[in-house]
């Protein structure tokens, strides 16, 4: 989706910026465009759980950042990162109706505005509740921008690389308090879930579940752990426990990343770095 805004700079940079928003933390990064790498890199978690009024306050001080503060870019991109979305097929969906597809799901109000983002390729909408008070400090800071949902991002990038074959692929995105399931099957999608977890047993319990729901195989299936894991978390100890297939993807993002910006933080940042 896009907000649109007269802008009568003609001299335009050649980076672009990206704001990942959730209740949990902030992050963003600077594309540059001319050299094709990403120039800064930063993630800023919380030490307590935000709520939706007090975010404009955390954005605020993140646009205070010396890479950010008084600097013109290209193109503006947020990405929001809540629970408050829904898939629906494309023969189902009328966007008269967005409501109806939230509401038996999350806990929505009557003066929340409801957006949703088109998969293209796949016939899949994704509805959802952005955080409408950042949309709108974005729009007043900078002008036009684009937004989408955290998980239209996730899904369509796993979607375009696996491509092909009969085996189901079950991938896992791991936050700081939540974690996706995202499952695959002959390019197409069968699951989207959204898990919160403080443990290594919350995340084996509900990974096992969506094993047994989908009557996945955990000797054959392969099962990808992406985000912020790695091999010495006990979620990842717990998975190669439990399941055979287990392996740590990759952020499946070819740009490159500058100074000492590494591969771990690419892939901390899967879905941020996807987003140009």
């Amino acid at each position: 989706m896009t907000l649109r805004k007269t802008n009568n700079i003609l001299d335009k940079s050649l980076k672009e910026l990206s704001i990942q928003v959730s209740l949990s933390g902030l992050s963003f990064c600077i594309h540059d465009t001319g050299r094709e790498e990403i120039q800064f890199l930063e993630n800023r978690p919380f030490h307590q759980a935000a709520n939706a009024e007090s975010l404009v306050d955390e954005v605020e001080q993140l646009l205070q950042h010396e890479e950010i503060a008084d600097r013109e870019f290209g193109e503006i991109r947020v990405v929001h990162d809540n629970e408050l979305s829904s898939l629906v097929p494309k023969a189902l969906f009328n966007e008269s109706n967005l409501s109806d597809y939230l509401k038996y799901n999350v806990k929505i109000l009557e003066t929340d505005y409801i957006t949703f983002d088109e998969l293209k390729s796949h016939d899949i909408f994704n509805v959802y509740v952005p955080f409408t008070n950042v949309n709108n400090y974005i729009f007043d800071r900078f002008g036009s921008f684009e937004y989408k949902h955290a998980s239209t991002i996730l899904i369509e990038t796993l979607l375009n690389q696996y491509q092909g074959g009969d085996s189901k692929r079950v991938f896992v995105h791991v936050g700081n308090s939540h974690f996706e399931i995202v499952v695959l099957s002959n390019n197409k999608l069968l699951l989207y879930n959204s898990f919160p977890f403080q443990t290594g047993e919350d995340f084996i319990y509900y990974l096992l579940f969506v094993f047994e729901q989908l009557d996945l195989n955990r000797e054959e299936d392969e099962l990808y752990l992406l985000g912020n894991i790695t091999e010495e978390d006990n979620a990842y100890k717990l998975a190669y426990k439990y399941i055979r297939n287990v392996s740590i993807g990759h952020n499946f993002n070819s740009l490159k990343v500058a100074g000492t910006l590494g591969d771990l933080k690419k892939q901390e940042n899967l879905v941020l770095l996807n987003s140009f």
